[in-house]
């Protein structure tokens, strides 16, 4: 769980839920980071500020926030089993084998019949 977010750099302004914008896409960075364990999201390839960026990360990063944070409100949980299982459909919708060693171990998908 990430109790407390901060900004490197105060001049790149804070983080941000509810819309789609940097400071969205900046908490993404650090959900991601935190819940896949890719180390600081500037390692990971996630940064909004660092270059050169990961083009597979960085379309994760946009996607996390059009599906979870821009619908998100004032306050809002997120588990990391949530976004674990979140990434784990983004990157086989997208065929990325190459999965973080964080989507290694959870059980796997099956397709339940309604």
């Amino acid at each position: 769980m990430l109790r407390d977010l901060k900004v490197k750099d105060e001049e790149l302004g804070g983080f941000g839920w509810g819309y789609n914008g940097s400071g969205t896409s900046r908490t993404a960075a650090a959900v991601l980071a935190d819940a896949l364990d890719l180390g600081t999201p500037e390692k990971a390839g996630l940064s909004m500020s660092e270059w050169p960026q990961d083009d597979t990360l960085v379309a994760l990063r946009e996607d996390f926030c059009v599906d979870f944070l821009s619908q998100f409100c004032d306050e809002w949980r997120l588990s990391r089993a949530a976004v674990l299982r979140w990434a784990r459909g983004w990157y086989l919708q997208r065929g990325v084998t190459e999965l973080p060693a964080a989507l290694h171990d959870l059980p796997p998908l099956v397709n339940v019949g309604v």
